[in-house]
């Protein structure tokens, strides 16, 4: 069972801790086994918004599969003057003893992750494990971080930024993400949508990497029969179910399903399929495998039908204007024609049950490599 353990500090903000935690906690709930725990150096902790918390003063024993993450705190560095720049205010309330930043740094060494939220990246700082590293941090505070840690290099405008088992993150809700990724990390995302779901928050483009997941980048809406079929169709995307079994499993009509698919997702349900059998294939051709070889393992005829859908994405993606963020990627709009036609595959065809409950995935499944 992996421990994630969660550091408590004076006037550390509610969401910091109970975002990330639930996540942890929803993952536990689906099957995965996760043991949240709580440390400090003081058993009562005052939070920022007045709620008083209980925590260990012993820290438990850790392996390198665990976890320790450090919430951010409340600090004055929002309205800083420029008389006041001289003071350190993000440190005001989060000053913690050497031998706490030591157990920072020894699980790190030994090969665990450590992450923060906010302004606990300060925390980081100061165990030395920002040296070298790229990092980031709530915007109000980037500035104080670059300058009380020059030797990191500090990223600006992203939601967190992973480097050698190190997670910083903006802070806020964005510990949601940074906890949401972690579990797409461990047990690949199609879980991580399945929690993401659970919690009614979708995981957002960190802006650190190009591209999220598939599985996740097309759930960021809130219909109930689409999100069933997009479980149905992770769950199987390398074979084939037809529409009429889809729309039947989600307990709609063909067209319903279609329509609503599509105003939820900006993709046709075979559309859907066919940009999470690209990733893939993209990902085991990126390993060094054959695109042949890649495009049969995730559920294509031939390699040719994988280069002429890569090759078509690829052209939209140049066409696309500059805009606002849409529904779906500009590269994945809706498929017109036969394929988002009523009775269209969307991807052996096997009959599934009523209930959108996907079937279990075999243990060689290779949903979690496609990102």
């Amino acid at each position: 069972m992996s421990k994630v353990v969660f550091l408590l500090t004076p006037q550390l903000h509610l969401l910091d801790l109970a975002g990330p935690a639930q996540v942890f906690s929803a993952a536990a709930d689906l099957g995965h086994p996760y043991e949240i725990r709580f440390v400090g150096e003081q058993e009562f902790v005052r939070t920022a918004q007045g709620v008083d918390l209980r925590a260990a003063t012993d820290w438990p024993e850790l392996t390198a599969e665990d976890l320790i993450m450090v919430p951010g705190w409340r600090t004055q560095s929002l309205s800083v003057t420029e008389r006041d720049r001289g003071h350190d205010h993000e440190r005001d309330n989060g000053r913690l003893e050497w031998a706490t930043l030591d157990r920072l740094t020894a699980h790190h060494a030994a090969g665990g992750t450590v992450a923060s939220i906010c302004a606990g990246a300060d925390a980081l700082g100061r165990a030395g494990l920002l040296d070298g590293r790229r990092c980031t941090t709530h915007h109000d505070l980037q500035e104080g971080l670059a300058r009380r840690y020059p030797r990191a290099t500090v990223v600006r405008d992203v939601l967190y930024v992973m480097d050698d088992r190190l997670i910083t993150s903006a802070g806020i809700a964005s510990g949601i993400d940074l906890a949401l990724h972690l579990i797409a990390v461990r047990h690949g995302p199609y879980d991580a949508a399945r929690v993401a779901r659970a919690m009614v928050v979708y995981a957002r483009r960190n802006g650190d990497e190009q591209q999220a997941s598939a599985m996740l980048r097309h759930r960021a809406h809130l219909s109930d029969a689409v999100h069933r079929a997009q479980d149905l169709i992770d769950a199987g995307y390398t074979g084939t179910l037809a529409l009429a079994e889809l729309a039947a499993a989600v307990g709609v009509s063909e067209r319903t399903l279609t329509r609503r698919f599509v105003a939820a997702t900006g993709l046709t349900p075979l559309r859907y399929q066919q940009e999470l059998r690209i990733e893939h294939a993209e990902h085991l051709i990126a390993q060094g495998g054959t695109a042949e070889a890649a495009a049969r393992a995730v559920g294509f005829q031939d390699a040719r039908m994988l280069r002429r859908l890569r090759a078509a994405r690829s052209a939209a993606t140049d066409a696309a204007p500059t805009g606002p963020a849409t529904a779906g990627p500009a590269t994945a709009g809706p498929v017109t024609g036969a394929p988002g036609a009523p009775g269209a595959l969307v991807g052996p065809a096997a009959a599934h049950p009523a209930s959108a409950r996907p079937p279990a995935r075999p243990a060689n499944s290779t949903v979690a490599a496609a990102r």
